[in-house]
């Protein structure tokens, strides 16, 4: 038999209509079967169709709380001791300015990293124990926010 154009035929298989009503031919369910989740529209996926183990997998891993206190800005002393002068005043404004800390809202603390043999003075800063300890060696002052604002006061 001669192939031509009017007996050749596709082997591929023509996909199913679903959602046609009665006139498809395919009986009342359009080929959903009964009732349920899986007949109605959306029900063939999503969380819905998983147990509960399975959605336990899905949420988020539990990183624990955000404090609201602000980290403190690190300043060690060794730093001080480069930047600034004999008898200059370190505070939060100054810092900035010369870069070492990146914002005047967060606390800053200095630490005892290195060695100061200049005398400065220290306003608004927290310091640690050794840290106040090597300035006041040093001859420095130091002046905390609670000092500094009953200070106001008294001189008004």
């Amino acid at each position: 038999m001669a192939i031509t154009l009017d007996n050749l035929t596709s082997k591929k298989k023509s996909r199913k209509r679903l959602g046609r009503g009665n006139s498809s031919g395919r009986g009342t369910y359009c080929t959903r079967g009964l009732k349920g989740q899986r007949a109605r529209s959306g029900g063939k996926k999503g969380l819905k169709l998983k147990g509960f183990k399975q959605n336990l997998l899905n949420l988020p891993k539990y990183k624990g709380t955000k404090s609201i206190r602000p980290n403190n800005q690190v300043v060690k002393l060794s730093e001080i001791e480069k930047e600034y002068k004999k008898d200059e005043q370190v505070t939060p404004g100054t810092l900035l300015e010369k870069g070492l800390i990146s914002n005047i809202k967060k606390p800053v603390k200095i630490l005892s990293v290195g060695k100061l043999s200049k005398s400065v003075e220290i306003f608004d800063c927290l310091l640690s124990a050794k840290a106040k300890e090597l300035v006041e060696k040093a001859g420095g002052k130091i002046i905390s926010i609670e000092e500094s604002s009953k200070d106001d006061t008294i001189k008004k």
